[in-house]
């Protein structure tokens, strides 16, 4: 079948232009006060200022949304593709992006503008109904290169302005997507599936008409030579020539609306004549309105013995050009596995930790030697190792015949207990389709070798199939000091007053200490980082901040510290919730294990702490929303499972921490720390 795309594409969507629709205006009038005598009157010499009148010519960028609506027939898509039943009406809505040029004189009516660049004209028809009286759906992403050039008239000489010229437009996308559903009278039928296509008979380049209107808006006052006008504006394209085949009868009007900013140098106007004045007035510019605050919890006088229920991923990372098991995994040799245990993991350490998350990585660095042992318990348990490559299938099984090699030589597992797959993607891909940014990092978490199993002695409890987790491990450690020991500091507005701001942290005998800087309201500092060894003193807690127009705003405060130590022992369990990537809702896999495993050990009148993270991949305000809505989510199933059982005893304390480094579980140099840092903690404490 000619021009049909048989691959179906996932868009993941994408993120438009933004333009900046508030901009702050500067400006300080200065006067001199003189002082004659006593009884004399005062006066005041204003000082002449220099003022500009508005250029000629303009240059800038325009924006906004194209609304579209179809009219006509549209059946026969491609020279062999006909679809049952012709599309006659439709809309949708598109984004134009347009450099532009424009030249009128002040106080004219008269003068010409130029636009050209990206022009969406995408829609979808309305569903219709095929012989058969299946639904049928049809859409396209068109889109064109436009040069609009137009006469501007202004016909009042304001800044209302109109505008009308020719468009010429050259297409540069005409696919299309059919979907053919099912009957509903026959719920059981296997819907078509979706054709992914290019429209035949293409007009590759048209030509048609625009009018429309705008208002400029100046955001600068007189004195300053550089003029910067915001134009709002709307335009009106009808269908005369918006034919985009040559076949059929398919037309579009379309209605745009959108907001233009100009940038023109300005000439000088005529000197003022100096004036007199009764005196002058000194106007403040107005401080941004920051409150800040520290808040320094007392001690928590508890050492929490944590139970950890720490989960296994299934993966092992490959370095980038080598099919060999990295040297930062834990390798036995044959005569260590008679020593190696689960629950003694310290014995065999990785090589290159630095301290951060030490036990848990360890844990994890032993994934090999975990499955290879738990395999020599299970003589009838048998994995499947799928290697997945950029580089290809064989380098993908390359990768999958070294760990089965290493299970084989050194556990004794039989070679035929491990299939090896080779794939150039993993079945849960990291990177997305369409996707342009961090590439590296994703695709370095999309070079791995994935465990899976159906034998239930390896997995998760209640999970089952290929897709199961592994069984997790339990190890247990202590806290160090717990989250709701840290000092706070509040500095509410600080994000929209000020580019970034400082902490000077000074004791009694005025040893300062120095943090940031930082570009968010709320920073947490362990209070040992503040008080070193000292067992509490008293602070000055000073916070200096620099606003957008680079005045420097000093606000001070007091606090007493008290360092956090640990005479009473509490048992504490700690389970972990892992996501794949951009993925904020709950796994279902841990709904089940959420609700009959984790839930039923919270003891009467406990507390839970949530606490979400995520990786260092994506924009910070992006992933602290995520780490949020993912630590909302494993809350709502555990309230829910406490509901069937009556129980109201229970609180929780939910917070999102996103890719935050201060406070993530561990660090992000290799991908399985970051896979590991896509995930949700929950902390189990009894009550006091």
């Amino acid at each position: 079948m000619e021009n049909i795309i048989s691959k179906t594409f996932i868009k993941t969507g994408s993120r438009n232009a933004r333009f900046p629709y508030n901009l702050i205006v500067k400006s300080v009038v200065v006067g001199t006060l003189m002082l004659t005598a006593i009884h004399s009157p005062l006066q005041a010499q204003e000082t002449p200022v220099t003022k500009y009148i508005m250029p000629s010519w303009w240059f800038g960028a325009a924006g906004g949304a194209n609304f579209n609506f179809y009219q006509g027939t549209t059946q026969q898509l491609t020279t062999d593709f006909i679809v049952p039943t012709a599309f006659h009406d439709g809309k949708g809505v598109g984004f134009f992006a347009l450099p532009l040029l424009e030249f009128h004189r002040p106080e004219s009516r008269l003068g010409f503008m130029l636009q050209a660049g990206y022009d969406s004209r995408k829609g979808k028809w309305d569903q219709v109904k095929s012989p058969c009286n299946c639904p049928e759906d049809l859409n396209t992403d068109l889109d064109y290169i436009t040069i609009e050039p137009s006469i501007r008239i202004a016909p009042f000489k304001s800044n209302f302005y109109i505008y009308g010229g020719p468009r010429l437009a050259f297409n540069m996308n005409n696919n299309f997507t059919y979907q053919q559903g099912i009957n509903p009278a026959y719920p059981e039928q296997v819907a078509d599936p979706e054709v992914n296509g290019v429209f035949s008979n293409t007009n590759k380049s048209l030509i048609s008409m625009q009018v429309g209107a705008g208002y400029d808006i100046s955001l600068t006052s007189e004195t300053k030579q550089t003029k910067v006008v915001l134009s709002p504006f709307i335009a009106y394209h009808p269908y005369f020539g918006q034919n985009p085949r040559s076949t059929e009868s398919w037309n579009m009007t379309t209605l745009r609306a959108g907001i233009a900013l100009k940038f023109g140098r300005g000439k000088k106007a005529a000197v003022a004549e100096e004036v007199i004045v009764p005196a002058a007035v000194v106007v403040a510019v107005a401080e941004p309105e920051v409150t800040f605050a520290v808040s320094a919890p007392k001690n928590v006088p508890v050492e929490r013995q944590v139970s950890e229920t720490f989960p296994l991923r299934n993966y092992v990372f490959f370095n980038e050009g080598s099919a060999e098991i990295p040297s930062r995994y834990v390798l036995l040799r044959k005569d260590q596995v008679k020593e190696f245990r689960e629950d003694q993991l310290e014995v065999f350490t990785p090589k290159d930790l630095n301290g951060r998350s030490k036990r848990q990585m360890t844990v994890y660095y032993n994934v090999l030697n975990i499955l290879g042992d738990r395999m020599m318990k299970n003589p009838t348990s048998t994995v499947t190792m799928i290697g997945s490559s950029m580089e290809g299938t064989a380098d993908g099984k390359a990768m999958a015949e070294s760990t089965k090699t290493y299970l084989v030589d050194v556990f004794g597992i039989a070679p035929a207990r491990i299939t090896t797959v080779g794939r150039v993607k993993p079945v849960i891909p990291s990177e997305q389709p369409g996707g342009q940014l961090e590439l590296a990092l994703l695709r370095e978490g999309d070079r791995r070798v994935s465990i899976t199993s159906n034998s239930p002695e390896l997995l998760m409890e209640f999970q089952s199939g290929n897709d199961s987790p592994l069984k997790p491990v339990v190890i247990k450690t202590v806290q160090e000091a717990p989250l709701d020991s840290y000092v706070s500091f509040a500095n509410t507005g600080a994000d929209k007053a000020f580019t970034s701001w400082n902490m000077e942290i000074a004791d009694e005998q005025g040893k300062v200490q120095k943090f940031g800087p930082y570009s968010k309201e709320n920073v947490s500092i362990p209070g040992k980082t503040i008080l070193g060894t000292r067992p509490e003193g008293d602070y000055k807690v000073a916070m200096i901040g620099q606003t957008k127009s680079s005045k420097v705003i000093r606000k001070e405060t007091t606090a007493h510290l008290v360092l956090w130590t640990p005479p009473v022992t509490e048992e504490m369990m700690r389970f972990s919730v892992l996501y794949e990537f951009n993925n904020s809702d709950a796994i279902a896999m841990y709904d089940k294990y959420l609700t009959e495993v984790v839930t039923p050990k919270i003891p009467k009148n406990g507390s839970v702490i949530i606490h979400g993270h995520t990786d260092i991949i994506g924009g910070e305000d992006v992933n602290l929303k995520l780490s949020l809505a993912r630590a909302n989510d494993v809350k709502s199933i555990m309230v829910k499972a406490l509901a069937k059982s009556n129980r109201t005893d229970v609180t929780f304390d939910v917070r999102g921490f996103g890719e935050d480094e201060s406070l993530a579980p561990f660090d992000n140099k290799y991908p399985e720390e970051r896979f590991y840092n896509r995930s949700v903690i929950i902390d189990i404490i009894p009550a006091k």
